[in-house]
């Protein structure tokens, strides 16, 4: 039966995997109707003749899906730290390299010493990486500032960025991402500072929307992180943890318990954490560019994950020290290949499933009537190819907000 409608665009010529309820849900020959920023129809073309329409921009063939979505990074840094990653590979400790000033606290220096039109223009090179592969929202945090005016100065950096670049860019603030050189002695005293100074000043401006923090045996404990993150939820703002990456402190139950967006890592995560995420509605993000990077062996339990319906996203981690990852498309092989996650799940894990950890699923991360019209079109014939090829930029053109970028 056609449809009666007008709108402003309609985009034909390709089948659509619109990942409604996180599925391929494959439209052949398909067709997306926008007004505005928004889908007002999505079905079949031959469904569609009836609909009135400023433009239409019609593709030879491939393939259509949502706009990707890259729920974890750290892309707001100063320096760089590829020696370090030369010294790795010669052998020489994670220890051993700190001891020599390097490690997270170089990045601590250098980012300190960088302006904010600094961060912003080095960020924006990796950023447009991302870019060029389809990717239309994605999070990035603070946490290499570690001290008031740092701090502060990466968020306005990164809300820079989202101010001029055509991609949505969500801001975390990680002030409890490591102990501040400061602070060594005394981690407990940063905490504080961290909650009675500084996320009230971030709440106020409106730097981040969402809070972070690192809980880990070298980082903070999950008493440390319950302060954290009850300073956060006292000033509305949502939370987020790095958990179960090195070892086992049950900090993806305490996510939960908090009802976090997501919990990231999670390679030692227990039976128990699955369960605990999937009564809150936690998002599992798991990163297997430092998985890989590491050099890890313990993999994230992605069975329990299956097995107790916890959403199962998948990120980028660009870091400088241990993800110096640029394609988040490499990322849905990795999730397969390392991790034994299918190409429907990979690909659900950086469209709708990436949405619910950034809290935004009611928006984005699907192709669907109401949803913003953020979609990429690949010359591809099914979805599994995203997956399948390693590295390189696969020919796509990106629609955001309705417009091609």
């Amino acid at each position: 039966m056609a449809v009666e409608l007008k709108c402003d665009t309609l985009w034909t010529g390709a089948d659509i995997a619109t990942m409604q309820g996180g599925r391929y849900s494959l439209i052949e020959d398909g067709a997306i109707a926008v007004q505005g920023e928004q889908i007002v129809w999505i079905g079949p073309r031959e469904q569609a003749k009836a609909i009135r329409c400023d433009r239409t921009h019609n593709f030879a063939g491939g393939l259509i899906t949502p706009g990707l979505i890259d729920c974890h990074t750290h892309l707001v840094f100063g320096g760089d730290r590829s020696q370090e990653f030369e010294q790795r590979l010669n052998g020489v400790s994670y220890s051993e390299i700190a001891a020599q000033g390097g490690g997270i606290i170089s990045t601590v220096r250098a980012t300190r010493a960088a302006s904010q039109q600094a961060l912003v223009a080095s960020a924006r090179a990796r950023l447009q990486r991302l870019l060029a592969e389809g990717v239309t929202t994605v999070e990035i945090k603070s946490g290499y500032g570690l001290d008031e005016e740092s701090e502060l100065r990466m968020l306005r950096a990164i809300r820079q960025l989202g101010s001029e670049m055509p991609v949505d860019v969500k801001a975390t603030c990680l002030a409890a991402h490591a102990f501040p050189p400061e602070y060594k002695d005394n981690p407990q005293g940063w905490i504080e500072r961290v909650c009675q100074h500084l996320l009230p000043q971030v709440a106020q401006e409106k730097l981040a929307d969402a809070v972070d923090a690192f809980c880990e045996h070298l980082a903070f404990s999950p008493d440390q992180v319950s302060e954290v993150f009850s300073a956060a939820r006292a000033l509305g703002m949502p939370v987020k943890l790095h958990a179960e990456q090195l070892s086992a402190l049950h900090g993806a139950s305490l996510a939960a318990r908090f009802n976090a967006l997501s919990a990231d890592h999670l390679e030692y995560a227990t039976e128990e954490d699955a369960l605990a995420m999937a009564a809150s509605g936690t998002v599992a993000v798991l990163l297997p560019g430092a998985f890989y990077l590491l050099r890890e062996t313990q993999r994230p339990p992605v069975e329990y994950f299956r097995k107790h319906g916890v959403p199962m996203a998948l990120a980028s981690d660009a870091n400088p020290g241990t993800s110096p990852a640029l394609s988040l498309r490499l990322m849905l092989n990795m999730g397969c290949t390392l991790f034994g996650m299918t190409p429907e799940e990979a690909l659900n894990g950086v469209t709708l499933n990436a949405a619910r950890a950034l809290g935004c699923a009611d928006r984005l991360g699907s192709l669907e009537v109401g949803k913003r019209a953020d979609f990429v079109h690949w010359q591809v014939e099914r979805p599994a190819e995203l997956v399948y090829w390693l590295g390189g930029e696969l020919p796509c053109e990106t629609i955001y907000r309705g417009e091609m970028r």
